[in-house]
């Protein structure tokens, strides 16, 4: 089975964002970066008050829109089209920005380029190629009192994204508390990164040998379906 895709009815990008969704509590304020975890706010559960913000000053984005219903005036920092929920508010950068230098938001879930064992991040450029811009990613992985990576576990080289140490120029060191790919689920400690989960249908074994970071575990690893 390739990486591509998990089954016949859910991408991997959709799995990687169903298990991320996981993790989120209720009440909680999350940032959402661009990529996969822009769709975390589809698979968030019903009774789950979930606050998702954006740097382009909303506070309450809800799950992608239906084919055809897309709002034009209406979309996240990324440009996607996006919903609100019950309680949103609008407001411009400025203060879409003091939200997270201040510490306020729970959550910030990230795509990466690179993340190393130790939790450092490397998402908002590659030497040499032309790039939007950094957005928020180097406040919101300082400020937000949970980072969570998503990505996924090799590039299109193949070769691994979790690394002992980022060859490209960082976002933010020590920013990473958990990261989860097509392959794994992977917690980042004091002590080392530690395997927590594989994805189905991968073994301890595929996600090792697919990992150039230094992988520990601690009892029972699970399997996420």
């Amino acid at each position: 089975m390739g990486l591509g895709e998990v089954n016949r009815t859910e991408t991997y990008r959709e799995r990687i964002a169903r298990r991320a969704a996981q993790e989120i509590e209720d009440g909680m304020i999350i940032n959402l970066g661009i990529g996969i975890p822009t769709l975390v706010a589809d698979f968030i559960a019903p009774e789950k008050r979930v606050l998702f913000h954006a740097e382009n000053g909303i506070l309450g984005t809800g799950p992608s829109p239906a084919n055809g219903e897309e709002n034009p005036m209406l979309c996240n920092a990324g440009g996607f089209p996006v919903t609100l929920v019950k309680g949103a508010a609008f407001f411009d950068s400025a203060t879409a920005f003091a939200i997270i230098r201040r510490g306020l938001l729970d959550m910030t879930i990230l795509g990466v380029l690179e993340v190393s064992q130790r939790g450092d991040i490397a998402n908002w450029i590659v030497p040499g190629k032309r790039v939007p811009g950094m957005g928020g990613a180097m406040e919101l992985a300082q400020k937000a009192k949970q980072v969570m990576v998503l990505t996924t576990h090799l590039d299109k080289n193949g070769r691994s994204k979790i690394v002992r140490e980022c060859s490209l120029p960082l976002t933010a060191k020590a920013a990473a508390d958990l990261i989860i790919t097509d392959m794994a689920v992977m917690e980042v400690r004091e002590d080392g990164l530690y395997l927590r989960e594989v994805m189905e249908p991968y073994s301890v074994a595929d996600v090792i040998g697919a990992t150039e970071a230094e992988l520990k575990l601690d009892g029972d690893v699970g399997v996420f379906r």
